[in-house]
């Protein structure tokens, strides 16, 4: 089974965790793409769709959904699914490599159950292989690269690319996480700092890791 089949099916298997009546949080990326094309065929349990990017509500419109803001659904969702470009055994993750991971923390704070999609490539011993992303402040940039390189790690400015918030992304190098908990809060704290693409304060609830033999189910 290729990488592409791989995230088909993590996808798939999120469907049955959408009930009637949900309003449900859209996160943003290709796994979640082949999710976005699934949402039809149960398009009457969704009550509301909130989208964690542009991309994501271009692609959800085009399927027939009105997308609500996160204020116009009163701040709480039922259910946030999304895809992460790492992911450990505690369910703990890194995301932000399409660049939307400072709305998708926010959604995923709002919800009451996170499921994340993945293929078996995206499971690791320790998070940090894959770049860490951290959006900042475009007049912080170097003030925060300082700061990184201080903590041993290798800060690379996303050339070209703005988030949907207006702000930066640095893809940080050779940065290991061994308490993913503990490096968030202290990334967190750099002034200028919008938010850093670990999710260990608030990991998946569900992680739903597709492979050859099929897709599996962790929880914590």
């Amino acid at each position: 089974m290729d990488a592409s089949q791989k995230k088909r099916s993590a996808a798939e298997a999120a469907l049955q965790f959408i009930e009637p009546g949900t309003v449900l949080g859209v996160g943003t990326g290709s796994t979640v793409n082949f999710l976005i094309d699934m949402l039809p065929d149960v398009r009457d349990r969704i009550e509301a769709v909130v989208s964690s990017s542009k991309a994501s509500t271009l692609l959800l419109r085009e399927q027939g959904f009105d997308v609500k803001t996160l204020n116009e659904v009163g701040g709480d969702i039922d259910i946030y699914i999304d895809g992460a470009d790492e992911c450990n055994k505690h369910l703990q993750l890194i995301k932000g490599g399409g660049g939307a991971l400072s709305r998708e923390k926010v959604l995923a704070a709002a919800a009451r159950r996170f499921v994340c999609i993945v293929d078996d490539s995206k499971l690791v011993g320790m998070l940090g292989e894959f770049p860490l992303p951290i959006e900042v402040l475009p007049m912080a940039q170097q003030l925060v690269s300082r700061r990184l390189m201080k903590m041993r790690g290798h800060p690379i400015w996303r050339e070209g690319f703005v988030t949907d918030n207006g702000n930066h992304i640095l893809d940080v190098e050779d940065l290991p996480i061994s308490n993913p908990v503990e490096m968030e809060a202290r990334i967190n704290r750099i002034p200028g700092v919008v938010t850093v693409g670990i999710f260990a304060h608030r990991p998946a609830d569900i992680l739903l890791i597709a492979g050859d033999n099929g897709v599996r189910e962790m929880r914590v």
